[in-house]
């Protein structure tokens, strides 16, 4: 959901092609016809939802694609879209529902394209993603079952690339100021003048505050791993495994936009994904106990990671609340894709803090106990 690897995101990078444009450059780059076409909701870059007609040597039908054009400031880090299209295919290879990219003509994975936009010449970096089928978690009526393979998927998935993951480009995964990395709640200070006189500013501050003095100078006792760093509501796709319309059981069916992998812990990818589970929730505060119990089936955390999920949480609550604000001041036609996690987010977050962290904490941990010890419920 996110742009750029520095703490000072440039202005105007989102790119603006029309739909013929987009078809014209399928076309162009990756010789294919498109038979349909159709914008896809994105944060800071550019995607369309295509369908390809085949040619006649080839195999009737059709075939869907996303083209994902990336945002002219992140489209200067070749190497880092070269390792998240590569964690990408090696996911795929692995067994996990992720995209894999169409090669271009000349037979690379992606190209750096030019658009004249008058002032300047704006270079954006194109890949043509398989689609993928399945419902947003937004889009479904959440239970606990769903919550908790979405923490198993998390945990699932940081292991593999940290484990397996071998790339050369993966070096590159190192974002240090990257604002979207979790240990970088510290940064947020500079864009707190997006929230202006926001009732809900002092919150946020407390928030930034907390996790200088409690998170902060415990990161070099976190275990170290790569994430994906968004498995959002929007980002994990799933169908229904059962027919009972009562008590739908889900598997997941697709994970998207791996456009915010960094280096992190493996603490930071459950926290992330109990922030937006809790999105999702008509009861978000006993959320987190299910995802938990669903990550900690394939890596327990430590009791220091344990110790941190809270202001973890929070952290991540204010880094979508305050970029969520900042980047609608720059791309205002975006507004209601961008605010869409601020719909509930804030009264989230305000919850947390209301409740204390004690109380929190015991539902969370007392949720996930019942699932390795059925007797304490």
């Amino acid at each position: 959901m996110s742009s750029g690897s520095g703490c000072q995101p440039q202005a105007l990078t989102k790119p603006a092609l029309s739909e013929s444009e987009a078809a014209e450059l399928i076309d162009r780059v990756f010789g294919l016809k498109v038979s349909w076409i159709r914008p896809l909701p994105s944060y800071d870059d550019q995607n369309f939802h295509v369908r390809v007609s085949r040619n006649k040597e080839e195999a009737e039908g059709t075939d869907e694609y996303v083209l994902k054009i990336t945002n002219s400031e992140d489209s200067q880090e070749p190497d880092l879209i070269e390792a998240q299209t590569q964690a990408m295919m090696f996911l795929n290879a692995e067994g996990f529902p992720s995209a894999t990219p169409y090669l271009t003509k000349d037979g690379n994975i992606m190209s750096l394209e030019s658009k004249d936009t008058g002032p300047g010449n704006m270079k954006y970096m194109v890949r043509l993603l398989t689609y993928l089928p399945g419902t947003p978690v937004a889009r479904i009526a959440t239970n606990a079952q769903i919550f908790y393979e979405v923490g198993k998927l998390a945990a699932r998935l940081d292991k593999a690339l940290e484990e397996k993951f071998h790339h050369p480009s993966v070096k590159s995964l190192h974002r240090g100021q990257f604002i979207w990395n979790l240990a970088n709640v510290p940064l947020l200070d500079q864009y707190l003048y997006a929230l202006d006189q926001n009732k809900y500013r002092a919150v946020v501050e407390q928030a930034i505050e907390q996790f200088k003095g409690k998170v902060i100078p415990k990161l070099s006792s976190f275990r170290a791993c790569i994430n994906h760093g968004d498995l959002n509501d929007h980002n994990i796709l799933v169908d229904s495994s059962s027919h009972s319309l009562e008590n739908p059981r889900y598997r997941v069916s697709g994970i998207l936009d791996f456009s915010d992998m960094s280096y992190g812990y493996y603490v930071f990818e459950v926290a992330i994904a109990i922030m937006y589970m809790m999105v999702e929730s008509v009861d978000p505060l006993r959320v987190g106990g299910h995802v938990l119990a669903g990550f900690e089936s394939i890596v327990p955390l430590t009791a220091e990671e344990r110790a941190a999920l809270f202001h973890l949480v929070c952290g991540r609550f204010a880094q979508s609340l305050v970029m969520a604000v900042h980047t609608a001041l720059r791309y205002p036609e975006n507004t209601e894709y961008l605010m869409i996690t601020a719909k509930s987010g804030w009264k989230h977050l305000m919850a947390m803090f209301e409740a204390g962290q004690a109380a929190v904490e015991e539902m969370w941990f007392e949720t996930a106990r019942v699932y390795t010890d059925p007797t304490a419920a």
